[in-house]
């Protein structure tokens, strides 16, 4: 019970600042879920992720997986109410105060700026997976290298879902890794 509080603590801080989406902060919860208390080695994090992001619905999907880890079905309950509440509870006070200032200019450069943020919070999680992928393959670097960026290219010039990259990876891994 001590590390689903423990947890839920850690996500509901993540969640105020997850600007972008919990992806944005997906560095942030494997320092909390792999380095601090060591619930999850790099390679089953890495799996957790994908898992997550393979199922339909939004990326905060993750903590759910990341919740069943730690604690079963409760985990799964307790990490996505601490990911979803706290933000969910500030994006409704934020709604509400937009709504009385549209048209102010310090609030359109605000929610300009933040933009960056986002930005710099997901490429920071991209690389945490990047790094991760590298490890999980290890002594096949170049194939993980690849395989990343024929995967971002294909993202950024079709239209096709990513899943069947993700597909193609999975394939590739039973090939390659047995």
């Amino acid at each position: 019970m001590s590390d689903l509080l423990t947890l839920m603590a850690g996500l509901a801080q993540l969640s105020i600042i997850a600007v972008g989406g919990g992806s944005a902060v997906l560095g942030d919860m494997h320092r909390l879920i792999v380095d601090e208390h060591g619930w999850m080695d790099d390679a089953s994090f890495a799996r957790s992720y994908a898992l997550a992001q393979a199922s339909p619905g939004p990326n905060v999907l993750v903590v759910g997986v990341f919740g069943w880890h730690v604690a079963g079905p409760l985990g799964l309950l307790g990490a996505t109410i601490a990911m979803c509440g706290p933000a969910g509870l500030l994006a409704l006070g934020f709604a509400t105060m937009r709504a009385r200032l549209t048209g102010a200019i310090w609030l359109r450069r605000l929610e300009r700026g933040m933009v960056p943020v986002a930005l710099g919070l997901v490429t920071a999680s991209a690389l945490l997976l990047g790094e991760t992928a590298l490890a999980t393959w290890g002594n096949l670097p170049l194939v993980a290298m690849s395989l990343t960026t024929a995967t971002a290219g294909f993202v950024f010039l079709t239209k096709a879902s990513p899943l069947w990259m993700l597909g193609g990876g999975a394939v590739l891994g039973i090939l390659l890794l047995g």
